[in-house]
């Protein structure tokens, strides 16, 4: 069977980092291993016109991808599929899980997948293949004689193990950048990996689509893709996906053995979500550090221990972050710390609180977002019920945005944004931030961006 698969481009408001989406690479993988002969077609960085593609791979069966600020793109692409042949268009992501009827209700999607994609993907597309009822299928909806129909969850993939290497060869990796390239300027591939999959926290901001499980891959197998990434894939560096990569400490630290007892530990390697700063010490992050890892990152969120307490429900306290971002700095591992401006129960005294705690901490980067109630949160749930939500559409959830997307008593939208820009002035308009800032050289490697984002961020309105 012939398989085309699509990410959308969403309209953003920023610059944003580019790599190949890694749910979309699993799933060519696992229909390579079906048989199948896959295409996949990322608009954020392809700029064939999506009926030459149409045209060139004449697909049996389309899947679309779409988190909630690309879910109008993934509908309008659909109904551009539509309009020029009759394919059956599988929809899946994160938001079509947590709403999965707004997506199958509509004319262009003919099915929509819940939950993590993998298996589901794979016994839709057999079944499709011989014309087999869509009844047994577990973690689809879909419309059937004018009725919708959910069928049963799938439980989550027990074994990760068994999961084939994401389908790299499937992108055109010449379109990607490096990982982060506000701070790198790497020269070569640069590669994704995941090394588990789910969070056992619930943080009220967080749109988990999973069960709250987390399930890991084990060192071995993590090494054995690490390994082909670099020698097979001639990866110049690797980012780390986990929402929760140091849940196990023996984990990591034989994930680093391996790497260095291998001699992988020359390519940099980079924690872009971030790890829970209440699980790691020095010894950890130095046993990382030798490993590779040049950066990490922490969630901090807030600077009030109330806030983490009872509107987060981080299960994280202050001195904890502090220790965690001294021990990072101590073996020499740059830090990125991620903080959240208005949350549903904030006043202005806390977002100060917030300001002056990341000065403090003063990682290499401070990201300030504004707090975004996605669906499937609580706090969506929070603001629906106390607050008033601003967002109108679907392409307002862009959290880096700068506009609130809602407001509470006590917490209006104008206060947000005010403060939000202040967190960032006060942040890196500091005299010893300046300094660092002209001393580093990917500052002038790539000023045109660097003075775009900037000017956007701190100064225009």
């Amino acid at each position: 069977m012939k398989v085309l698969l699509i990410n959308p481009k969403a309209n953003l408001p920023i610059e944003v980092r580019t790599s190949p989406p890694l749910g979309l690479a699993y799933l060519g993988a696992v229909s390579e291993e079906r048989g199948d002969e896959v295409r996949i077609l990322d608009m954020e960085v392809e700029e064939a016109p999506l009926s030459q593609v149409l045209r060139e791979e004449r697909p049996d069966l389309i899947g679309i991808t779409a988190n909630t600020i690309q879910i109008k793109a993934a509908w309008r692409v659909a109904q551009e599929i539509k309009a020029q042949i009759d394919l059956p268009i599988v929809l899946g992501g994160p938001h079509p899980t947590v709403l999965p009827e707004e997506s199958a209700q509509r004319v262009e999607v003919d099915i929509v997948v819940r939950g993590e994609g993998e298996t589901t993907w794979a016994d839709l597309c057999q079944k499709w293949e011989v014309g087999a009822s869509l009844e047994e299928v577990e973690g689809i909806s879909y419309r059937q004689n004018g009725r919708m129909i959910h069928n049963p969850d799938r439980p989550p993939i027990a074994d990760v193990d068994s999961l084939p290497f994401p389908a790299h060869h499937l992108f055109k990796m010449e379109h990607y950048t490096n990982l982060q390239p506000t701070l790198d300027t790497v020269q070569g591939k640069s590669f994704s990996l995941l090394t588990s999959r789910g969070c056992p926290y619930r943080c009220t901001y967080c749109a988990q689509i999973l069960p709250r499980v987390w399930r890991m891959r084990s060192p071995e197998n993590v090494v054995a893709e690490w390994r082909w990434l670099v020698k097979d894939l001639g990866a110049k560096e690797i980012g780390v996906l986990d929402d929760s990569f140091n849940i196990d400490r023996q984990r990591v630290l034989a994930i680093c053995d391996l790497l260095i007892s291998e001699g992988l530990n020359h390519v940099p390697w980079i924690m872009i979500n971030g790890i829970r700063a209440n699980l790691v010490d020095e010894e950890l992050l130095d046993r990382m550090r030798e490993a590779g890892c040049i950066r990490t990152a922490f969630g901090v969120e807030s600077g009030n221990q109330g806030i983490l307490d009872t509107v987060i429900d981080k299960h994280l306290t202050l001195e904890e972050i502090r220790a965690a971002f001294k021990a990072a700095k101590s073996v020499g591992m740059e830090t990125i710390g991620f903080f959240i401006i208005g949350l549903p129960g904030e006043t202005e005294e806390t977002i100060e609180d917030t300001i002056r705690f990341a000065c403090e901490l003063d990682p290499l980067v401070a990201n300030f977002s504004m707090a975004t109630p996605f669906p499937g949160t609580e706090m969506r749930e929070v603001v629906l019920e106390k607050g008033r939500l601003l967002a109108q559409d679907w392409d307002d959830y862009a959290f880096f945005e700068n506009q609130p997307s809602f407001e509470m008593n006590g917490l209006p939208a104008e206060l947000v944004e005010r403060k939000w820009r202040e967190a960032y002035r006060r942040f890196y308009l500091r005299p010893n931030r300046i300094v660092r800032t002209l001393l580093r050289k990917k500052t002038w490697l790539d000023l045109p961006r660097t003075a775009r984002m900037a000017w956007r961020t701190l100064v225009s309105p």
